[in-house]
């Protein structure tokens, strides 16, 4: 349960919080964009890594509950967790890196580089396309990890934990 709540409540936190701070008034009185960008990156680059731990755990532990209390995990709850760690997965390792090099290309004159201005104008709107992308797929993420948070905490009408004796079907007393 502790994992779930970790998760979830980080993600709220950052996706709510967080990484919506980059981009106020003040922060760009501070950090003028693209540098509030790029600040932005590197935090969200610190976020996938904990979202890869959190569901590394996530598995491990729906694996560990199988083998010790030979209590078998509803397919739901591993395509959640599968799901949200293959998100995390293809936002951290694909789109951020895809983002990063449109950013570059945007902003192409504070970053030193040569870009023609339809580059510029064209990496503008790919950059805006892939933004709204990343966040549809994080409010989907914070969807599913709320869904696997509900379904850790509501354990069901079965026991949770299975005596030895009668997972592995022995008797000690005979």
């Amino acid at each position: 349960m502790t994992v779930a709540a970790v998760w979830f409540g980080s993600a709220v936190f950052f996706s709510l919080f967080v990484g919506p701070a980059f981009f106020t008034d003040e922060m760009k009185r501070l950090f003028p964009p693209p540098y509030n960008g790029a600040i932005a990156e590197l935090v969200l680059s610190r976020y996938f890594v904990l979202h890869y731990i959190c569901g590394v755990l996530a598995l491990v532990h729906l694996v560990a509950e199988w083998i010790y209390s030979g209590k078998v995990a509803a397919r739901l709850t591993l395509w959640l967790v599968g799901g949200v760690l293959g998100l995390s997965l293809l936002g951290g390792v694909w789109l951020q890196p895809k983002l990063k090099q449109l950013q570059r290309v945007k902003y192409a004159e504070h970053y030193r580089l040569n870009a023609a201005t339809q580059q510029r104008e064209a990496a503008a709107k790919d950059f805006g396309l892939w933004h709204g992308v990343a966040r549809m797929t994080d409010l989907a993420m914070l969807l599913a990890l709320w869904v696997y948070l509900a379904r850790v905490i509501h354990t069901g009408e079965s026991p949770r934990f299975v005596s030895p004796i009668h997972k592995f079907g022995m008797d000690v007393r005979s």
